[in-house]
């Protein structure tokens, strides 16, 4: 079945609705610029907390970074106590392979070439557990890294998911849409932040989150 992760949660209060909704994953923001960014104290105490009260049923535990320097990352990973990360800058393969299989990238590529030339680029990191996408595919923009509501491109997805073992795909899905979007590129995973929100960055709807993580895994996949 799909994975669905919900990226942006920023009180515990709301991760644990999240996560008794059903997210397979939880993404914490650790980008300071954006409105749905978490300090490292609230994000440890958000997660020790959740995996107290949720015990094995806890979603995967994911932070985003952007263009953080790998001792930068290592050390949040330990503090927080996070399984992952999440990188979403302009990280290089080297360091996505000094993290070690505990990271994997996010791409925004503007076309199919960009889009195969950064799947090459970082294949011989992908992480191998399958609890987390190879590769996290986002929609493009010249000065944003991710988080712009705007959908990615289903030929770019489709082309990079053919050269993916998971493909996670990003940008623009919500409740209403991603059902579809599932059916037509058959995603390893979909991620959500404002698409499952009612205008407070940072805080999700209980009744959208129920409604994307229904509307996502209603859908078939090739290999379920």
């Amino acid at each position: 079945m799909i994975k669905v992760k919900v990226c942006g949660v920023t009180t515990y209060e709301n991760a644990l609705m999240v996560a008794q909704c059903g997210v397979d994953l939880l993404g914490l923001n650790f980008y300071k610029p954006s409105p749905r960014s978490i300090n490292p104290e609230d994000a440890r105490y958000l997660c020790s907390q959740l995996r107290a009260v949720m015990g094995a049923s806890c979603p995967v535990l994911v932070g985003v970074f952007v263009n953080d320097s790998v001792d930068e990352v290592a050390h949040i990973l330990r503090y927080v106590g996070l399984d992952f990360a999440q990188l979403s800058g302009d990280e290089s393969a080297a360091m996505v392979a000094e993290l070690r299989g505990r990271a994997f990238k996010a791409i925004r590529p503007m076309d199919e070439s960009v889009a195969l030339d950064d799947a090459a680029y970082y294949a011989p990191y992908f992480p191998q557990n399958d609890h987390i996408p190879s590769l996290l595919i986002d929609a493009y923009h010249p000065g944003l890294y991710g988080g712009t509501g705007e959908g990615a491109s289903q030929t770019v997805a489709q082309t990079v998911k053919a050269q993916v073992p998971r493909m996670m795909l990003a940008g623009g899905l919500k409740p209403e849409n991603v059902g579809e979007r599932v059916r037509a590129i058959q995603p390893w995973g979909v991620d959500t932040a404002s698409g499952v929100e009612d205008g407070i960055p940072g805080i999700k709807s209980e009744a959208k989150v129920k409604a994307f993580v229904t509307a996502a895994k209603s859908i078939e996949v090739a290999g379920d």
